[in-house]
C-alpha cells in the first residue's frame, strides 16, 4: 500500500441525523447509510446492520453527540477505505452561523474518526452547490433544505450566506402525520420506515389528485402484516401542517432580506434539497405561500453530499493546501 494510500484518500462527509453519505474525489457517492448504532450481543452494529436488526431501538448517535458518533463516523470511514488505520482528510458541513464553540466541536468529533485533518464548510453553500447554484455570482439565491428534524433556509451571495433561518419542521412530522393517518384511517400501524416508504411511493408530483399509495403495516388485533390502500390526496391534506411551517418560515425569511436580494429570488426561485423536498405538492405551497417560483434540486437527498465534494474534489487537485 502506497504512503497515500494508507493515510486515506481525501474524502465528503455528509453526517446526517439519518443518513450519512460519503463522497470520493473521482468515484462520486461511495456510502449512503442509516445513522444508526445498535448495540446487541456484547458488540456495537453500526449503519445498516444496525437500523435492518435493531428498527425501533436502534440508536442515532449524530443526534445524541458524544463518544458513540467519533466510532460511527471511524466505522464509515474503515468501510469506504477497507482498512482500520487509514487516516483521511475530510471536508464536513457546520450549520450556518456557528459560534466558535460548536466548530471546535466538530473539529474534535472528526479526529475522535482518526481524521488527520477537516474542513469545515457552511452548511448553505454546501447545499446550494449540490444543487447546482452559482452561488459565487453576486445576485441572490434562495435554498430550502428540509432534513429529518429542523428545516434550514438560507439566503445566499457572492459566496456567503447573508440571512438564515431554522424551523422545527421535517421529515419526521411528516412520517409522524402519516403514521397516524394510517392507524386513524386503515387500523394500522405504521412504523418510521414504513411511513418514510409511504411518502416516497406517494411521489412529489401535485397531479393527479386521484392516485392510491399502498401501506404495510401491523394489524393489531391479528397481529399480523396487512396491507391497504390510502389515497394520496389524504397524504397531501395530513401533511399539511409541516409543509405549511417551512413555507411560512421561508416567506418571513424572503421579507427580512434586502430588497435587492429578494428581488434576485423572485426572479430566480427557491431550490428545496434534503429528504424532505420530495414531498408531495410542498413546492406548490412554496410558490404560493411566496408568490415566487419553486423547484426540487435534480438530486435533492444528495445535494449536501454533492456539494461538499466539490470541495474535496478541489482538496485532491490542489493537494495539501486547505480549499477554502
Amino acid at each position: 500500500m502506497s504512503p497515500l494510500g494508507f493515510l486515506g484518500r481525501d474524502l465528503a462527509v455528509d453526517l446526517g441525523a439519518a443518513t450519512t453519505q460519503i463522497y470520493a474525489p473521482g468515484r462520486g457517492i461511495v456510502l449512503n447509510e442509516p445513522s444508526a448504532a445498535l448495540t446487541a450481543t456484547g458488540r456495537t452494529l453500526f449503519g445498516a446492520p444496525a437500523y435492518e436488526s435493531g428498527g425501533g431501538i436502534a440508536r442515532w448517535p449524530v443526534r445524541e453527540g458524544g463518544e458513540l458518533a467519533g466510532r460511527l463516523i471511524k466505522y464509515f470511514l474503515t468501510k469506504v477505505h477497507g482498512h482500520p488505520f487509514a487516516r483521511p482528510r475530510l471536508v464536513m458541513a457546520l450549520p450556518d452561523g456557528s459560534s466558535p464553540l460548536l466548530r471546535a466541536a466538530a473539529r474534535d468529533l472528526a479526529y475522535r474518526a482518526d481524521a488527520r485533518r477537516i474542513y469545515l464548510v457552511e452548511h448553505a453553500v454546501a447545499v446550494a452547490l449540490g444543487a447546482g447554484l452559482p452561488v459565487r455570482e453576486p445576485m441572490g439565491r434562495m435554498i430550502v433544505d428540509i432534513g429529518p428534524r429542523l428545516t434550514r433556509i438560507a439566503i445566499l451571495t457572492c459566496g456567503a450566506v447573508v440571512a438564515a433561518t431554522t424551523v422545527h419542521a421535517g421529515g419526521d412530522a411528516v412520517n409522524r402525520a402519516i403514521a397516524a393517518l394510517a392507524a386513524c384511517e386503515l387500523g394500522l400501524l405504521v412504523g418510521e420506515a414504513e411511513a418514510e416508504a409511504v411518502k416516497l411511493r406517494a411521489g412529489s408530483r401535485w397531479k393527479p389528485i386521484d392516485r392510491h399509495v399502498i401501506v404495510r403495516g401491523l394489524d393489531p388485533e391479528s397481529r399480523r402484516e396487512r396491507i391497504a390502500w390510502l389515497p394520496v390526496q389524504q397524504l397531501y391534506e395530513v401533511t399539511r401542517a409541516p409543509a405549511e411551517a417551512i413555507a411560512r418560515a421561508a416567506a418571513s425569511a424572503l421579507e427580512r432580506c434586502p430588497a435587492e436580494l429578494a428581488g434576485d429570488v423572485a426572479a430566480h426561485g427557491v431550490v428545496l434539497t434534503g429528504g424532505g423536498a420530495l414531498l408531495r405538492g410542498l413546492a406548490r405551497r412554496l410558490r404560493t405561500a411566496m408568490g415566487v417560483p419553486a423547484r426540487r434540486a435534480d438530486r435533492p437527498v444528495e445535494s449536501m453530499a454533492l456539494g461538499l465534494g466539490r470541495y474535496a474534489d478541489r482538496l485532491s487537485a490542489i493537494g495539501p493546501r486547505p480549499p477554502l
